[in-house]
């Protein structure tokens, strides 16, 4: 799968990371929810670094659409807010 982090480019995952992404957005929607901030900032950072660390960069030149597209790390709860759907950032 391919993964946008806004203002970083975009890596690609295996699917086998799904699991473990999917989890930390769990978590993500539910700081939200209570209006957790520290556990938002928290929580996006790991989800963010997850995808750095498990995902490859591709070149800037290149355009492959994403599957998903994540928050900028310096994004306010209300941005993010605004980015959900139901479902989270990362689709069920």
């Amino acid at each position: 799968m391919i993964v946008r982090i806004m203002g970083e480019g975009q890596r690609k995952l295996a699917d086998s990371h799904f699991t473990e992404l999917n989890k930390l957005d769990d978590e993500l929607l539910a700081e939200m929810e209570s209006g957790d901030e520290e556990g938002f900032r928290r929580t996006l950072g790991a989800l963010l670094e997850a995808v750095r660390r498990l995902g490859t960069p591709l070149p800037d030149a290149a355009l492959e659409p994403s599957e998903l597209i994540l928050p900028s790390p310096d994004a306010t709860l209300e941005e993010v807010r605004d980015m959900l759907s139901d479902d989270g950032l990362i689709p069920s």
